[in-house]
């Protein structure tokens, strides 16, 4: 079923979204890879406070290439989502409610989306230069020396997701591996 949604997510919205479900999320979504995170899990073992807001957030799992001129981003398809897997659980639990990347899941991770009534999105991998044309605007907000790993503020239109993983556990790589026989 084709959903249209706003972001930040609310706990509503995450609560009735399944997996399988394609969904087009239009607000403010933030970017963040493994360098990011790894900045961000170090910034907590200090007790300093997080460059953004987790509460209801997304975090798409990206690094763009540059922007041509006249866009607001270059290619912006997502990284595999499962190097940031030993940083997740701790963002969820802090209020993050959804995640946008590629791959399969630790369980630890899938406890932690339960636990916290998350999402884990998927989008399509090779289509970045697609991808980037629901992208509206691209700001940095931490970490710019990291380059295309800083952390990035996303206005997004529709963009294109897939439910892999519901707040209620159910997996879509799992579902479908039964389902099709893949």
């Amino acid at each position: 079923m084709d959903k249209y949604i706003s972001v930040p997510l609310t706990d509503e919205d995450a609560a009735s979204l399944t997996a399988g479900d394609l969904v087009y999320l239009s607000g403010t979504i933030y970017t963040a890879r493994d360098a990011a995170h790894k900045r961000m899990h170090e910034a907590l073992e200090r007790g300093e406070q997080l460059p953004l807001e987790l509460k209801s957030n997304v975090i798409y799992y990206m690094g763009p290439s540059p922007a041509r001129p006249g866009r607001a981003i270059g290619s912006a398809g997502p990284t595999t989502a499962s190097r940031m897997d030993k940083y997740t659980p701790c963002l969820l639990d802090l209020g993050l409610k959804g995640m946008i990347g590629k791959g399969k899941r630790a369980p630890e991770v899938r406890d932690a989306v339960v636990r916290n009534g998350a999402v884990y999105f998927a989008a399509v991998g090779g289509a970045g230069a697609l991808l980037s044309r629901a992208i509206i605007s691209s700001e940095v907000i931490a970490y710019d020396d990291l380059g295309t790993e800083a952390i990035r503020k996303l206005e997004v239109r529709d963009f294109p997701v897939i439910v892999v993983m519901d707040p209620r556990g159910n997996d879509l790589y799992e579902t479908a591996v039964k389902k099709y026989g893949v």
